[in-house]
């Protein structure tokens, strides 16, 4: 190991330390789960803005999460960063059999599907080997965003054969779906519950929730078959209507006065005028609010 790796790791421990950081000690794996997600999600938002000096910060607040697993670990006597990074390697080898093995020697290196697909095969004959329940699905956290668990877990089932035969049909499926969500919001959709209106009510909402369910999740298997991951799609969707959104909001108080002083139309001009603002080079129009 590097002397500077040491030296965090040494500093870990000084923090964890009796006479080190009243906060440090106090953690728990428990207590940091929301940290780790926190900084996972702002080395995202660093590459979003291609902002290389931003990367490599938050890069560095994401291994300090690493660190700090591992510091608790060796305290308790159920892991080290050594031990971590041994599994680690040891992972790295043994799924790419195609790199490190002789199953490839001699001829032409496998294309990036095979390649997961051999992965795949891999962490099967690893499951088993454990004696763990086996599935497809295994290995995809119930934590995840829903939006990118329904696009991981569709992906699963595509490779062991559960898949559709071609784009169209995903695209039948999403209108279907859409029908389906349509019919459960029409007036008069649900018939009246013997208990009385508020259940009605309750049943219906429920329907719609299913529905509209079912609705995200073909729009992520049409994201899967053209090839666009489905969270990172919408968080940037989402990152756009806030800087237009922002720039409304900028655009009013120059002038001012407050978004609920001005019209619909006139913030809907705003909006066009940050769209083109935004990114001059797009062509189309996205949705307003």
């Amino acid at each position: 190991m590097s002397e500077r790796f040491d030296e965090l790791v040494r500093l870990m421990a000084k923090l964890r330390a009796p006479d080190g950081c009243a906060w440090d000690r106090k953690q728990t794996h428990d207590s940091l789960k929301p940290y780790l997600v926190e900084e996972a999600y702002e080395v995202l938002e660093t590459i979003d803005r291609k902002d290389t000096e931003g990367l490599r910060e938050e890069l560095g607040d994401l291994f300090l999460q690493v660190l700090f697993h591992a510091q608790i670990g060796t305290e308790a006597g159920t892991f080290t960063i050594d031990e971590v990074m041994q599994h680690l390697a040891g992972k790295l080898v043994r799924r790419h059999p195609h790199v490190f093995g002789d199953s490839q020697k001699g001829g032409d290196p496998p294309h990036a599907d095979e390649v997961l697909a051999r992965w795949e095969q891999i962490k099967h004959e690893e499951r088993q080997q454990t004696g763990r329940p086996d599935s497809h699905l295994d290995g995809v956290p119930k934590t995840l965003p829903a939006l990118l668990r329904a696009f991981q877990i569709q992906a699963r089932a595509g490779r062991a054969g559960f898949d559709w035969p071609q784009v169209s049909h995903v695209m039948e499926k999403v209108e279907e779906e859409l029908r389906e969500l349509r019919e459960a919001m029409a007036p008069g959709s649900q018939e009246t519950s013997p208990a009385g209106t508020t259940e009605a009510n309750s049943e219906r909402q429920d329907r719609i929730e299913s529905e509209l369910g079912d609705v995200l999740f073909a729009f992520v298997n049409l994201a899967r078959f053209i090839k666009v991951n489905p969270e990172e799609a919408l968080r940037k969707a989402v990152n756009r209507f806030t800087d237009r959104f922002q720039y409304i909001e900028a655009q009013a108080a120059s002038a001012g006065r407050t978004l609920e002083e001005m019209t619909l139309e006139e913030m809907d001009a705003l909006w066009e005028e940050a769209k083109r603002k935004q990114a001059p080079h797009r062509t189309g129009s996205d949705s307003g609010p």
